[in-house]
């Protein structure tokens, strides 16, 4: 299993094509608008009285 989260597109302008980036770690390049951005994730929101 990946430690890199896989985006399907960028969240900044929709474009589907993004390129692994080693610098800074577990980050993507999109091509179409040239940012490169982190995905992470956070945890779960369990409603109230839901047992784990």
């Amino acid at each position: 299993m990946s430690d890199r989260a896989t985006p399907f597109y960028c969240p900044y302008c929709g474009d589907e094509d993004l390129r692994p980036q080693e610098e800074p770690s577990y980050s993507w390049l999109c091509t179409g608008c040239r940012r490169v951005f982190k995905v992470s994730f956070v945890g779960l929101n369990l409603p109230q009285g839901v047992k784990k």
